[in-house]
């Protein structure tokens, strides 16, 4: 155990920087900014560590978070989240693993940098609503408002998956078997019929679609395509944020991370991070907490 109140809260403040801003590098940079004025503080002006802590971030993250949105919007094709690494207890979490997971992410991209930062605490780390007024700084009467809409516009996007682990688990075995092997039948075997597939690759990557893309034919002749022009092709099995996924290497080099939605047996989105600057923080799962 330890004293000092960022050191304990550390895995939790990240979680919240990232969450608001969908970016690992960037979470940290406003974690670290965080830790330099809390280095700073008066430590006996500071009722209760979390709270301030939490705030701290959250203005932080907001002051990011309004930077990368313009930046996003000359983004090449689409953009998706930083994929973490993460172990099987926030799988276990579904609360914290829904939050995280990338199809969550990318509705949250669709909020406000204000309506994201409240949302996230409100439904996420249940954070009072005088707390999350403090943060944002707006009125707690507002910040209900605020609340009620953004709840009202992620629970009518958020997509929903609510499977058991093993079913998980054999959805991605089968999945990861027909990339590999080229296998288009069992491609479509496991593909819904109205499967929907985001790439990401930042214009850095050739090859990788700048539109979704939509249909269980046209994805598993499509991947099909793709591994046939590889010459060496290996994929494993991966929790990432929070959910089923694959890591898929070429060469002994790791190319693609791929998050999955599964339901009712079948895989229902896709989610495929190629920008290799988004790649870099796959070799060590990350600390998340709420």
């Amino acid at each position: 155990m330890t004293d000092d109140a960022f050191v304990a809260h550390r895995s939790l403040l990240f979680t919240v920087a990232y969450e608001m801003l969908g970016s690992a590098a960037d979470a940290e940079d406003v974690v670290q900014e965080t830790w330099l004025r809390w280095a700073a503080v008066d430590r006996s002006q500071v009722r209760e560590a979390r709270p301030y802590l939490v705030r701290a971030v959250t203005r932080q993250a907001l002051n990011r978070l309004r930077t990368v949105s313009r930046r996003r919007e000359d983004y090449v094709g689409e953009w998706l989240p930083e994929p973490l690494l993460t172990s099987p207890d926030v799988a276990d979490d579904v609360e914290l693993a829904e939050s995280v997971s990338i199809a969550m992410l990318t509705v949250l991209e669709t909020l406000g940098p204000t309506e994201r930062a409240v949302f996230v605490l409100r439904e996420v780390f249940d954070t009072p609503y005088d707390e999350i007024a403090d943060a944002v700084g707006k009125s707690p009467a507002t910040v209900r408002q605020i609340a009620r809409r953004a709840r009202g516009h992620v629970t009518a996007r958020r997509p929903r998956a609510e499977v058991d682990r093993a079913e998980q688990e054999q959805v991605v075995r089968r999945f990861m078997d027909a990339v590999v092997t080229g296998d288009l039948q069992g491609l479509m075997d496991v593909l819904a019929p109205d499967v929907v597939a985001v790439a990401d690759g930042g214009g850095l990557v050739r090859g990788a679609s700048r539109r979704p893309v939509v249909g269980a034919d046209r994805l598993a002749s499509a991947l099909v395509r793709g591994v046939g022009s590889r010459a060496s092709v290996t994929a494993a099995p991966a929790w990432i944020n929070g959910g089923p996924g694959v890591l898929v290497e070429v060469d002994g080099t790791l190319v693609v991370a791929v998050g999955l939605t599964v339901s009712d047996g079948r895989i229902t989105r896709l989610f495929g991070i190629a920008n290799p600057e988004k790649l870099a923080r796959l070799d060590a799962e990350a600390h998340l907490a709420r």
